[in-house]
């Protein structure tokens, strides 16, 4: 089992400002599970960036992204992990 995805897969990296809780994570990873179940799905909801590591083809990707009833951006590159901090950053 995996013998094909031992090969490097591409990763598609995506900018969803506009989901917001861990319904939304749920929703776009189902969306992009229909597209490919096999695909590695992260979501950062404090950076609002998706990266999938799939074979299946980026338009299909965001378009199955689209059909949930959200709007990815393609990003360019990987997100920049947001700081966190104790005491409001004191």
């Amino acid at each position: 089992m995996g013998e094909a995805r031992n090969k490097e897969v591409p990763m598609l990296r995506y900018q969803v400002n506009d989901m917001s809780c861990g319904h939304c994570v749920q929703a776009i990873t189902a969306a992009v599970r229909e597209v490919d179940p096999l695909a590695d799905v992260t979501v950062d909801l404090s950076t609002k960036s998706v990266e999938v590591a799939t074979a299946a083809a980026g338009p299909r990707v965001s378009e199955a992204i689209r059909a949930a009833g959200y709007t990815p951006e393609e990003a360019t590159q990987a997100p920049t992990p947001a700081r966190v901090s104790c005491c409001g950053g004191r």
